[in-house]
């Protein structure tokens, strides 16, 4: 199972949000980049990045900072938020992102991820944000319509290969991730489930890694210090997938 170590970036900062609230905020690090290289000297091979802004905005507004952590270490990222266009999946692939998560625009925009899966195949992944049992849209701010099996029935149908599923509830609250939700749909859906939210111990972990759960986001955990991204690898084990 990978492990992604996550940075949420905010005006060019490296931030963490409590439950999705931008008013519930901490800033980390003035400079993204110094965290990704601790990452990698911790011995990651991946990084998970989110335009905080960019989700709201649907614009790129901190690609100067996604550039520079690219450029920077050796790490494969992949970034989410905002990403409603081939103009902007163009933008990203351009500086060296390895792949780029489509959220709002797979619920809003009809047949937009199966252009982009036709396209770039598996540079394409898709998040889904869940929120009392729906999928959430524009930075986790309105709720659609669409149940979480529903969304990630759809998507498969698209072509989708790998989805990155947050329950919003957990984000943050280091109370725990939500196993049941992880292993039903690992179970149900023919997709690589990246598990995000509320991954804040080695055991939390050692069961998405028994429940053959692809990957695990590790966000507030590490700045916590709750999860050494060491520790969390060692429990892993191999990072040789490639994305």
């Amino acid at each position: 199972m990978i492990i992604l170590p996550a940075i949420d970036l905010y005006e060019g900062k490296a931030v963490r949000l409590l439950k999705g609230d931008y008013n519930k905020m901490t800033v980390y690090d003035n400079n993204p980049s110094n965290i990704a290289k601790k990452f990698e000297l911790f011995g990651a091979r991946y990084i998970h990045l989110v335009d905080l802004e960019g989700a709201k905005t649907g614009e790129t507004p901190n690609i100067d900072a996604v550039r520079e952590i690219v450029k920077s270490t050796g790490l494969s990222a992949e970034i989410g938020g905002g990403i409603r266009s081939f103009d902007t999946i163009e933008k990203y692939l351009s500086i060296g992102v390895k792949r780029v998560i489509l959220g709002t625009a797979a619920v809003t925009e009809e047949g937009f991820v199966k252009r982009a899966v036709s396209e770039y195949g598996s540079r394409i992944v898709v998040g889904a944000d869940i929120k009392d049992g729906f999928v959430a849209i524009k930075g986790w701010i309105e709720k659609s319509n669409l149940t979480c099996d529903e969304f990630c029935l759809k998507m498969q149908n698209d072509g989708v290969k790998t989805l990155i599923v947050t329950d919003i509830s957990k984000d943050g609250a280091m109370q725990g991730t939500n196993h049941d939700l992880y292993n039903h749909l690992s179970n149900k859906f023919n997709l690589s489930i990246i598990a995000s939210g509320g991954v804040s111990s080695l055991d939390d972990i050692k069961r998405l890694k028994q429940d053959g759960i692809t990957g695990a986001i590790i966000g507030k955990a590490y700045y916590t210090g709750a999860i050494s991204i060491n520790e969390a690898i060692s429990v892993a084990g191999s990072q040789e997938a490639e994305i």
